[in-house]
């Protein structure tokens, strides 16, 4: 039996992460555009493919009993002489964030733990000390408040590269059919692994230049028919060709998977009339 490796986090929403970034992208950070900003609630962790769901209900369980809330993010500190980090510390003194990561680190989302958990937003991990010190001196009133409405289930993928396959929002399922059987309704940024099931293949192509997204291309794949729903490109890598790349590397890898016919939507033009991100 395979097994995925699997994290849980809090991802900063725009405009916190945009700004997050740019520090990350200041103190090198080697893991921009490999993982997007966030707040760790579950390390990495290894969960058999069979196990998913049980990782699933976790997630929605841990969400359906937590309310959106506010953090205040920042000054930054370091972990050392532990360890060479530069992070946005937490204020969790209402205890949300704590509470949500003891309601998600259950079997199979926990793991055993080399230090005790301490909120934060990494900003740069492996940085000499020297460098540690002028970050902290030169950000030392650096300070953001952010809003969390869900939290979300991220998967590593090749590369090392971690990005969502699930989220839940912070409020109670709509529970509806109470006469006969129960049917719960849920809200989600991401769709849900099993329910993806169900329904045609996801197909998302992302171009990188010069280690940032420069443009990506999702749509789906179903039976022998592969459709382009959204076509997206950086307003500064227009000049790169991006869209066509991304248009026939989608069409490929669709056919490589048995999807020869091929259609696009409305939000993909054809005379290079691309959207932007």
């Amino acid at each position: 039996m395979g097994r995925v490796r699997l994290g849980v986090a809090l991802l900063l929403p725009a405009p916190a992460a945009a700004e997050v970034d740019g520090l990350r992208r200041a103190l090198g950070d080697g893991a921009l555009g490999r993982m997007p900003a966030h707040l760790t609630l579950v390390p990495p962790v290894n969960v058999r493919e069979d196990r998913l769901g049980a990782a699933l209900t976790v997630l929605r369980t841990a969400a359906a009993a937590t309310r959106p809330f506010t953090v205040a993010l920042g000054p930054p500190a370091t972990f050392l002489p532990d360890n060479p980090t530069v992070h946005l510390a937490v204020d969790d003194n209402g205890g949300a964030v704590r509470a949500l990561r003891d309601r998600v680190f259950t079997d199979p989302l926990a793991r055993p733990l080399t230090w005790p958990f301490v909120p934060h937003v990494t900003l740069a991990d492996g940085a000499s000390p020297e460098r540690v010190a002028a970050a902290l001196a030169a950000l030392a009133d650096f300070a953001i408040e952010v809003a969390f409405a869900r939290v979300h289930l991220l998967r590593e993928g090749p590369g090392r590269v971690w990005a969502p396959i699930a989220d839940a929002a912070f409020a109670a399922p709509a529970v509806i059919g109470r006469g006969g059987l129960p049917l719960e309704l849920t809200v989600s940024q991401e769709p849900d692994p099993q329910a993806a099931r169900l329904g045609p293949t996801r197909l998302v192509v992302t171009a990188r230049a010069d280690g940032n997204v420069a443009g990506y291309a999702e749509g789906w794949c179903a039976g022998p028919a592969a459709h382009l729903a959204w076509l997206a490109v950086a307003d500064d890598a227009g000049h790169l060709g991006v869209a066509g790349h991304l248009v026939a590397a989608f069409r490929s890898e669709a056919a490589a998977r048995g999807c020869d016919r091929f259609t696009q939507g409305p939000a993909v033009g054809d005379k290079g009339d691309w959207g932007s991100v």
